[in-house]
């Protein structure tokens, strides 16, 4: 039985316009009110996305967030971590090398802030994310030596295109790299993605993936979407994200998460 309904935001959860529709807030709210728990899953940090939990009410306090990809797990109303798992500096001097090599710019993130990287090419990223976090704008070797959650480098598609057929086999072997956004490539630890955030969230309540519906776009979704009992892909993603769920639904932009939570039947509620 289904106890945990995690989900994406961009492409999936929302609209095109960045927005909750009423008929999946309607939905989610529904299911929150039953027991189940509702977990949003994101790479951004909790500030950025407060407003969407404040609309669903996930305010209880046994309400979680799947923050940085997975890298942190946290409480949503007394911000209290579970789990945090990051990425050494000096695991990240191979993608700053890259990245200056090939011109690009690089955000890296810790668990408070977001440092673009000043002495590499000038980054959009702080205008695309536009979030509620501290930018502080940092020289690559003025990083201080402790963990990060994740790196970003944010540019023109056909530019993440290119710099993806460039990446060496040292760096796959590094770093897990997904492509969150057309616009957006990120640099995780290797063995980090949503199912690590949402395994430690499910064993916290002594449950598992079998107890677990997800719902997802793009490739940092995989990870979730192929552990889960029942993953659910969004039409709008592509064929081979597809591919590796066990249903397809409408939309972000035609309520594909109401659509799909409206007509399955095996929710544990309460």
């Amino acid at each position: 039985m289904i106890k945990m309904v995690a989900l994406d935001l961009d492409g999936t959860l929302l609209t095109g316009e960045k927005t909750i529709s009423a008929r999946n807030e309607s939905a989610l709210k529904k299911l929150h009110s039953e027991g189940i728990k509702i977990v949003l899953c994101t790479g951004r940090p909790i500030n950025a996305i407060w407003k969407y939990i404040e609309q669903l009410g996930l305010t209880d306090s046994d309400d979680y967030t799947i923050t940085f990809n997975g890298a942190l797990v946290i409480q949503n109303t007394e911000k209290k971590v579970l789990s945090q798992q990051g990425i050494s500096k000096q695991k990240l001097q191979l993608l700053h090398d890259f990245a200056e090599t090939n011109g690009l710019p690089l955000d890296v993130l810790d668990f408070q802030a977001v440092y673009p990287i000043t002495d590499l090419k000038q980054s959009v990223y702080q205008k695309m994310l536009n979030a509620n976090i501290d930018f502080v704008p940092t020289d690559f070797n003025q990083l201080d030596n402790h963990d990060f959650s994740k790196a970003v480098m944010a540019t023109d598609p056909a530019i993440l295109d290119a710099t993806f057929k460039k990446v060496s086999q040292e760096m796959f072997d590094t770093y897990h790299i997904v492509r969150s956004q057309p616009k957006i490539l990120e640099f995780l630890d290797h063995d980090m993605d949503k199912a690590v955030g949402l395994e430690a969230l499910l064993t916290n309540f002594g449950w598992n993936f079998d107890n677990l519906m997800v719902f997802g776009d793009a490739e940092n979704d995989l990870g979730m979407l192929k552990s889960a009992e029942v993953g659910v892909v969004m039409d709008n993603g592509k064929d081979d994200i597809k591919q590796q769920g066990t249903d397809v639904t409408g939309t972000n932009d035609d309520d594909g998460v109401a659509q799909f939570i409206e007509n399955y039947q095996y929710f544990d509620k309460i």
